[in-house]
């Protein structure tokens, strides 16, 4: 009795052992290939539980999703003009057809990476060397890229790859041509910004002079103004004056000999050497005297 317990259990568990060889599982991120004894036999590239063969049999995994090759360092390239320049760039990629891509590279990513660093170093020395620097680094960058992306993923379809985009993330002139380039752009902006203050002193030099001149003319036209002014009030003083003096000629004439005597007598220290019979003393000659 024990001994057909034991033979059931073991024979439940070789089931088991069995079954788990069976079976694996695809995950939607991948894609699975079946071998036997080294041969592809199907590719699983739906997800789910699948059956394969146990120990004739194994399963190869792929990743199904976009994977990214980036440059470790900035390579040289030459444009037209046989000037150097540093370019950095990514290729976006993934598997679309995993029996080719076993077929053509063994199922090995290191290797398909490298088909792709080689093909689209081949195609940027290309287009490279059929443009100039303005062109590369602005005029026709999105150009160059798409030329990248549309010939790498012509050749690596070869291989069982799509390449879904080739970016150029950094263009670049080598060390010693950059310095030589700022040296020249510091100059010229150097240049540029002494252009501009003898400009800007030329302009306010002639805006000083022009204030200068309106000054002048403010202040003629205000002399002018002021002149005329001062005229006209002399001239009304002298028609005033004339009128009274019309009317009472003695009494003007006393009026301004007071005004003489304030003004001559108009500090004490003042000394004076006249004739008493001068008609500068004509109204104050017997002042004191009534009736007279």
């Amino acid at each position: 009795m024990k001994t057909n317990v034991a033979n059931v259990l073991i024979g439940a568990a070789a089931v088991l052992v069995v079954l788990s060889m069976s079976m694996f599982i695809v995950d939607q991120r991948q894609t699975a290939i079946v071998l036997q004894l080294g041969e592809m036999v199907r590719v699983e590239s739906t997800p789910g539980l699948k059956w394969k063969m146990p120990l004739m049999q194994n399963v190869r995994y792929f990743d199904s999703r976009i994977l990214t090759v980036d440059s470790s360092e900035p390579e040289l390239f030459i444009t037209a003009e046989k000037k150097n320049v540093l370019v950095d760039y990514f290729v976006k990629w993934r598997i679309v057809d995993v029996k080719q891509y076993y077929i053509s590279v063994g199922g090995d990513e290191t290797r398909a990476r490298i088909r792709l660093m080689q093909t689209v170093n081949s195609i940027m020395r290309e287009e490279f060397g059929k443009r100039t620097i303005h062109e590369v680094v602005s005029g026709e960058r999105e150009k160059i890229m798409t030329v990248l992306r549309e010939k790498t993923d012509a050749d690596a379809r070869k291989i069982g790859v799509q390449v879904l985009d080739v970016r150029l993330k950094r263009v670049d002139f080598p060390p010693e041509i950059s310095d030589s380039v700022y040296r020249r752009m510091d100059a010229e902006r150097k240049r540029v910004a002494n252009e501009l203050r003898a400009s800007g002193a030329a302009e306010g030099e002639k805006i000083k002079a022009d204030a200068d001149k309106q000054r002048e003319v403010i202040l003629a036209e205000a002399y002018r103004e002021a002149q005329k002014t001062k005229g006209e009030g002399d001239a009304k003083a002298a028609a005033t004056y004339a009128a009274a003096f019309g009317r009472n000629a003695e009494f003007y004439a006393f009026y301004r000999s007071l005004e003489a005597y304030k003004q001559s007598f108009k500090n004490k220290s003042d000394v004076m050497v006249l004739d008493p019979s001068s008609a500068f003393f004509k109204y104050l000659k017997g002042s004191g005297k009534p009736g007279k």
